[in-house]
């Protein structure tokens, strides 16, 4: 049952950062993963300011230095079916259209699937742990085989976001507008591991409201793909996920750039990939070296070190495919 709070529907993003900076305010965009966390006292609010009034922060327009901007209220369903990103990101939008359910995408926003809380069913349940204040964290000893393999203490959550790993392989960035004005940064900076940031996982103050997402305008000559395993086929989060971008002359990669998903507690950029490939002609025995590099380092825990070859896997898969 959610608990009272007061609700306000904004017109303008000055206001929304007005009422965000108060505290005990929490920001409501297509509200899939908000209410839910709510009604399940995840966390508590005292104040839901709405951003949906707000038509400017919806869409998807041409940029003038020829990428795109989408608009942080844009329907992830949006995404998926845009003519434009599927021409030009075709990584995007496969991400996008991998996104949950279709009744979720088409109320789930762009910017909310890059702010979402994360999935662990302690954090999510009646588990006071180390994410909600408390002093441990259950998966070290608990049910885990969701958990992170990779990047993973004191906290062991893993990013539930598609499109991040996505739009992070894609050089993307974000606007961001807050009590100082509004500042861009790459997506790759704005997620935070538990050792930087133990109860939150990006760098948004309070006050600040994700505003527009920016694609670079630079695409000839790159190919960029989204693979994603999970549970069940046809609603689920990623057991494991990899965002590939490569620019290629013929099959000679000349530069590479690769996030894996579902497997750390932020969208984890694999440089071992990256190396592995860069400057080789692509063909099953580099697929297969950049597959064995990319689980160098893992720390699988108990129960989840099925992911180590998913990885691997997946890796090799979405390489020959590119090739």
């Amino acid at each position: 049952m959610l608990a009272n709070f007061s609700y306000v529907r904004t017109q303008s993003v000055d206001e929304a950062v007005e009422h965000l900076s108060d505290s005990g305010a929490r920001l409501h965009a297509g509200g899939t993963d908000l209410l839910g966390c709510l009604r399940d006292g995840t966390f508590s609010a005292d104040k839901v300011v709405s951003l949906s009034g707000i038509e400017q922060l919806s869409g998807i327009r041409p940029a003038s230095d020829g990428g795109l901007r989408i608009g942080a209220l844009t329907r992830i369903s949006e995404v998926a079916s845009s003519a434009l990103v599927k021409e030009r990101y075709p990584g995007l939008a496969q991400a996008a259209g991998g996104v949950a359910s279709p009744q979720l995408r088409n109320q789930g926003t762009l910017g909310g699937n890059l702010c979402q809380r994360p999935r662990c069913w302690y954090y999510r349940g009646e588990f006071h742990c180390l994410k909600k204040g408390g002093t441990k964290c259950y998966a070290l000893d608990g049910e885990n085989r969701y958990h992170a393999i990779f990047g993973g203490g004191p906290c062991y959550i893993v990013h539930p976001s598609d499109t991040a790993p996505a739009l992070i392989s894609l050089k993307a960035k974000l606007i961001i507008q807050g009590r100082k004005g509004e500042r861009s940064l790459p997506v790759e900076e704005f997620f935070e591991l538990p050792t930087m940031n133990l109860t939150g996982e990006n760098v948004l103050l309070r006050g600040d409201v994700v505003t527009e997402i920016a694609l670079p305008g630079e695409t000839a000559g790159w190919k960029s793909s989204y693979r994603k395993v999970r549970e069940r086929g046809a609603w689920d989060f990623a057991l494991s996920s990899l965002a590939l971008a490569l620019r290629l002359n013929g099959s000679r990669v000349l530069q590479a750039r690769a996030v894996l998903g579902g497997v750390a507690p932020i969208p984890w950029r694999c440089k071992a990939i990256e190396e592995a490939v860069t400057g080789k002609q692509l063909d099953s025995a580099i697929a297969r070296q950049a597959a064995l590099a990319a689980v160098e380092g893992a720390e699988p825990m108990e129960q989840n070190g099925y992911k180590v070859a998913l990885v691997r896997g997946i890796v090799e898969e979405s390489l020959l495919a590119m090739a």
